[in-house]
């Protein structure tokens, strides 16, 4: 029989410990609590911490669950649930508003595409279902960066780079865009990727009111934008079917 690895052991002992109680633990009271030395308890801590899955208090230097960990745990079942409770809403929207909907999640780095509703016209289109599209420049990736905290600390690591004259790539300025977009509740994308198109996204909360999704609509800048900003219609109509999809999700009210 294979022998287990004793630091996985006492990493997985340590999460456990993690999401026992509702407080943040110190390291002594860690250290103690699995009988470790301090030095190895903090070891460990440090590599947990380094992963996403630990985080520290600034203040107390107590220690929490991270965010990773908590999206590991959700991964599977956020993205299948999710395409699965979207489906009638983004049919509607596209109806409604006579644009492609995309359904994204943050994924290595950039938003995975994980539902596409073509526009409702005759127009040839292509199935993005799986596509990439980057954080820091398209309208469902600067949702996901400014609601989710994993996501958010991707896009600010990441190479910005810019695809059109109105690409966003400077730090302070798009942490601006981040905070305006939480401001609001949706992010815009107005040729910033793409010459000619324009986009609006919404966040999609889960039961636990945590960032699981965004959903958008794309389109020509002409039928998206009226006099240089985008159709108050088109973004309250994008902003409602995030709010149903959540709520069909157990988020409750936004």
């Amino acid at each position: 029989m294979a022998r287990n690895i004793q630091s996985l052991e006492r990493a997985a002992a340590m999460l456990r410990l993690l999401a026992g109680g509702e407080r943040r633990l110190g390291l002594s009271d860690i250290a103690s609590s699995l009988g470790l030395a301090k030095g190895t308890a903090h070891g460990i801590l440090r590599t947990l911490q380094q992963e996403g899955f630990v985080e520290q208090d600034d203040v107390s230097g107590r220690y929490q669950l991270g965010a990773e960990l908590l999206r590991l745990g959700t991964t599977y079942l956020d993205i299948h649930e999710l395409r699965a409770r979207a489906l009638v809403w983004t049919d509607d929207l596209a109806r409604s508003s006579g644009e492609s909907v995309y359904l994204g999640v943050f994924h290595q780095q950039g938003v995975l595409i994980v539902h596409h509703v073509f526009r409702p016209d005759d127009s040839r289109q292509v199935l993005e279902i799986g596509a990439m599209q980057p954080l820091h420049s398209t309208a469902l990736g600067k949702v996901l960066s400014a609601y989710d905290p994993v996501a958010h600390s991707e896009a600010l690591e990441a190479d910005r780079k810019p695809f059109t004259d109105r690409t966003t790539c400077d730090l302070d300025a798009f942490e601006h865009i981040l905070d305006i977009t939480r401001a609001r509740g949706y992010a815009a994308d107005v040729e910033e990727t793409w010459e000619g198109v324009a986009s609006v996204a919404a966040p999609i909360h889960d039961r636990r009111r945590m960032p699981v999704g965004a959903v958008g609509i794309t389109g020509a800048v002409e039928r998206l934008c009226k006099d240089g900003e985008l159709r108050p219609d088109l973004v309250a109509a994008v902003r409602d079917c995030a709010r149903a999809v959540s709520r069909d999700l157990g988020a409750g009210r936004f």
